[in-house]
C-alpha cells in the first residue's frame, strides 16, 4: 500500500485518517464516523511505502496502532507506524496519539517508568532479557505468587501467574519459546490480589475522563473489552454475570495524576488499568493507547447513551471541523 501524499499541484480535501491494523476493531468507529458524516480514510498499516519527498495530506491523523499487532501477523506494523507518525509530525499535521503515545503502547517497561515519574504507584517490577536474568529476578521478588508478561503485549496475551519459583523454573523454557516476547524483554512482577476479584479500566477521550469500567478477573488476564474478543457474560452459580460493568459516579484519588500523565505524554485517547489491593493500596499496571469499548456494558448501563466509539467520532469531527474552518478562513 502507498500512503497518500499531497502533490503540490493538486489539492486534497482534508479528512480524518485512521491508522490501524485490525479491521474488526476499526468497524465500530467506522460506523460512527459514517453516521456523523465525517470524511475519513482508513490507513491499514502492514506493508506499504511513503514518499518522504512529498508532504502528507491535510487532515486529522488518529493512530490506533496496537501492541498486539504482531499476533495478527503484522510483525513490523508498530515500527512502520512510528516512522509514519514522525513524518506527519515533522510536517505539522494534527496527530492524535502520536509517537510519544506509541512508545508507551509498545513497551510496558516504559509505561512503568513514566508512571512512577508522575507519582503513580506500580507493582514491584523487574525488567529482564534472557533466561538467567528472569530466574534471578523471580528469586529477588522472594514472595510467590508473581506474574510474568511480555514487554510488548496486548489483550493480556502471554501474561502468566506462577505460584512458586519451582513452577516457574520448570515452565521457563516452554514459556520463552511459545510466548516469546517480540523485543526479547519481559517483566517479572509481584502479583497483587485485587480487592473484590476485579480491576478497573478508566477510559479517557480528548485527555479527559469519559467513564470507568469494573472488569471481572476470575477467568484470567485476557481482558480485552472489544466485541471481536468474544466477550460473553460469565457464569456465577448458573446465573449470568457481566465481565464488564460501567461504574456509576466514578471517583479516584489519582484521577488528576492520570490526566496529567496522559497530557505530558501526548496521549489523548487511552485507558488506564489499575487495581486496589486487599490493603486498600492502588496500583496502575497497564496503559492502552489503542482502547476498545464493551458495547454490552454501555448498553446495560445507560441504554447506549454512553458510547466510547461515538464519543471518539465526535472528537474527531470537532478536530476535523477546526481544520476545515481554518482552510476556509485562509482561502479568502
Amino acid at each position: 500500500m502507498e500512503l497518500r501524499t499531497r502533490n503540490n499541484t493538486q489539492h486534497i480535501q482534508p479528512k480524518v485518517y485512521i491508522l490501524h491494523e485490525n479491521n474488526e476493531w476499526f468497524e465500530p468507529l467506522k460506523e460512527e464516523l459514517e453516521l456523523l458524516g465525517v470524511p475519513y480514510e482508513s490507513w491499514f498499516i502492514h506493508e506499504g511505502r511513503i514518499d518522504l519527498t512529498q508532504p502528507p495530506p491535510e487532515g486529522i491523523f488518529f493512530s490506533r496502532m496496537s501492541a498486539s499487532s504482531h499476533t495478527r501477523n503484522h510483525r513490523f506494523a508498530i515500527e512502520f507506524t512510528e516512522t509514519i507518525l514522525a513524518w506527519l509530525e515533522a510536517h505539522g499535521r494534527r496527530v492524535i496519539n502520536g509517537t510519544a503515545a506509541l512508545r508507551l503502547e509498545e513497551s510496558k517497561a516504559k509505561q512503568h517508568i513514566t508512571l512512577q515519574q508522575h507519582g503513580i504507584k506500580t507493582p514491584q517490577t523487574y525488567v529482564v532479557s534472557g533466561k538467567q536474568a528472569a530466574l534471578d529476578a523471580a528469586r529477588k521478588l522472594g514472595n510467590a505468587p508473581f506474574i510474568v508478561k511480555p514487554n510488548r503485549g496486548g489483550k493480556g496475551l502471554g501474561v502468566q501467574l506462577f505460584n512458586s519459583l519451582k513452577s516457574f523454573e520448570l515452565a521457563l523454557d516452554d514459556y520463552l519459546n511459545v510466548l516469546a516476547s517480540v523485543d526479547g524483554i519481559y517483566l517479572i512482577q509481584e502479583y497483587i490480589k485485587p480487592q473484590g476479584g476485579h480491576i478497573n479500566r478508566v477510559e479517557f477521550i480528548n485527555g479527559q475522563l469519559y467513564y470507568a469500567v469494573e472488569v471481572d478477573t476470575s477467568q484470567g488476564f485476557e481482558l480485552c473489552p472489544a466485541d471481536a474478543c468474544n466477550n460473553r457474560a460469565l457464569e456465577n452459580g448458573g446465573k449470568p454475570k457481566e465481565k464488564f460493568k460501567i461504574i456509576d459516579n466514578f471517583q479516584h484519588p489519582y484521577l488528576g495524576r492520570f490526566e496529567q500523565f496522559l497530557q505530558n505524554n501526548q496521549v489523548e485517547v487511552a485507558s488506564i488499568e489499575y487495581l486496589e489491593s486487599e490493603e486498600g493500596e492502588f496500583y496502575v499496571y497497564d496503559i492502552n493507547t489503542n482502547t476498545n469499548y464493551n458495547r454490552r456494558a454501555e448498553q446495560k448501563f445507560t441504554n447506549g447513551a454512553l458510547k466510547g466509539t461515538r464519543k471518539i467520532a465526535e472528537f474527531l469531527f470537532d478536530e476535523w471541523s477546526k481544520i476545515k474552518q481554518l482552510e476556509l478562513a485562509t482561502s479568502f
